[in-house]
C-alpha cells in the first residue's frame, strides 16, 4: 500500500491523514511537526503514524503531505529537499494552500518529486468535524500532471470531488472562498453585535442567525445569487438604504462603510446579475 508522510499536524493535516488511513488508501508512516506534542496528538487522532523528531529522521515515502501555514510552505519545502534529497526521486509532494500554487514546492521538484496542491473547500473547525463532513467535499487541484494523476484518485477514494484550477489564478480562486466562507462568518459577528445593541435578547441570537442563514443558503443554492437577493437595496428602496447606512455608520464606522459598499453591489447584482460593472 502507498506510504504517506505528513509534515504539519494541524487540523487539515490530521483530517486528511485520518481519512486516507480510515479508507485504507495509504499507510500513514511518519508524522512531523515543529511542536512534537502536535505530532503525538495527530498520531492518536489518526490511529496510525510514527512521530519523527526531524525532517531528516523521516523514512522515505511515496507521498509527502506538507500541511503547514502558507507562510511556512516555501521554507519547509527547501528544508525537506535538503534533508531528504535522495528520497524525493519519484515521490509525490503536495500542499493544501488555496492561495499558493505548486510552484512553491520547486525545491522538491528539483529533487525529483512531482508536485501539486489539493485544496479542500471545507471549513476545518476541528479534525473530528471535518472528517465527519468530508464526504462530497470539492477539492481544487493544480500542479504537475504526473502528481495529479496520483492524487486525483486518492481524493475520490476519501469521498472528495476533485476539480482542476489554473495555477496562475489561485489567489483569485482562494479569495472567492474567503468571501464565501470567512467573510460570511465576519458578517454574522457584525449582525449579532448589532442585534445586541438594538436590544434583541441574547437567547434569540442563535435562532435568528440560524433561520436567516439557512434560508439564504437554500435560496442561493436553488436560485443563484441575483434571484435569491432580498432587502432594501434589492428592492431599490434608496431612502431606507441611505438612512440605515447612516445609523450603522454612527454605530460602527467600518461596518457603515461595508454596509454602503455591499448595498451598492447588491443594487448592481439585482439589476445586472453581477456585482461589478
Amino acid at each position: 500500500m502507498t506510504t504517506l508522510n505528513v509534515i504539519g499536524c494541524g487540523r487539515v493535516g490530521q483530517t486528511l491523514a485520518a481519512l486516507l488511513h480510515q479508507h485504507g488508501v495509504c499507510v500513514v508512516q511518519d508524522l512531523y511537526s515543529r511542536t512534537p506534542a502536535s505530532a503525538e496528538q495527530a498520531a492518536r487522532f489518526v490511529g496510525a503514524g510514527h512521530v519523527a523528531v526531524s525532517l531528516a529522521a523521516m523514512r522515505p515515502a511515496e507521498l509527502w503531505l506538507i500541511s503547514v501555514p502558507d507562510g511556512q510552505i516555501a521554507e519547509v519545502a527547501a528544508q525537506l529537499a535538503a534533508a531528504q534529497d535522495q528520497a524525493m526521486q519519484g515521490a509525490v509532494a503536495w500542499h493544501n494552500s488555496g492561495f499558493l500554487s505548486a510552484e512553491v514546492l520547486a525545491p522538491l521538484q528539483a529533487a525529483g518529486a512531482a508536485t501539486a496542491s489539493v485544496h479542500p473547500v471545507l471549513s476545518f473547525a476541528s479534525p473530528a468535524s471535518a472528517v465527519a463532513q468530508f464526504a462530497g467535499t470539492l477539492c481544487g487541484l493544480e500542479g504537475q500532471p504526473q502528481a495529479l494523476a496520483v492524487l486525483r484518485p486518492l481524493v475520490a477514494a476519501i469521498g472528495g470531488q476533485g476539480f482542476e484550477i489554473e495555477s496562475a489564478k489561485k489567489p483569485l480562486y482562494h479569495a472567492a472562498a474567503v468571501f464565501c466562507s470567512n467573510f460570511t462568518v465576519v458578517l454574522q459577528g457584525v449582525a449579532q453585535e448589532a442585534w445586541r445593541e438594538s436590544g434583541v435578547p441574547a437567547e434569540l441570537l442563535a435562532p435568528l442567525t440560524q433561520a436567516l442563514l439557512q434560508s439564504s443558503v437554500a435560496n442561493v443554492a436553488k436560485l443563484g445569487p441575483a434571484e435569491a437577493l432580498t432587502g432594501p437595496a434589492a428592492r431599490g428602496d434608496t431612502a431606507v438604504v441611505q438612512r440605515q447606512g447612516e445609523v450603522v455608520q454612527a454605530w460602527h464606522g467600518q461596518a457603515g462603510e461595508v454596509y454602503q459598499l455591499l448595498s451598492d453591489m447588491a443594487t448592481k447584482l439585482k439589476r445586472t446579475g453581477r456585482t461589478q460593472g
